[in-house]
């Protein structure tokens, strides 16, 4: 059976996440409060973001920008596009 949640980002009840997604309180919070659509979207943005400011995941800057990144995008008031990005062209 699927675990439902209450989604922050969607407020919508829909399928949760199988398991925590990343570690410690933030991992815990996105677990309990976020779908997998909205789990998806984040992945989707996050991408843009590693593109976009070429980071590099394993850097500790990095993923502390996108931890932050993370927390605004499902907690707070959303993390926004990078300045003039253009997305693709369908």
């Amino acid at each position: 059976m699927t675990r439902m949640v209450k989604c922050v980002r969607l407020g919508q009840e829909l399928p949760g996440l199988e398991r925590i997604p990343y570690p410690g309180e933030l991992g815990r919070r996105i677990y309990e409060n976020v779908s997998q659509q909205a789990w998806q979207e984040w992945i989707r943005h996050q991408t843009m973001l590693i593109n976009e400011y070429r980071l590099t995941p394993i850097d500790p800057q990095a993923r502390k920008f996108l931890e932050g990144e993370m927390e605004k995008f499902f907690f707070g008031s959303g993390s926004h596009l990078p300045e003039g990005y253009k997305p693709p062209e369908s």
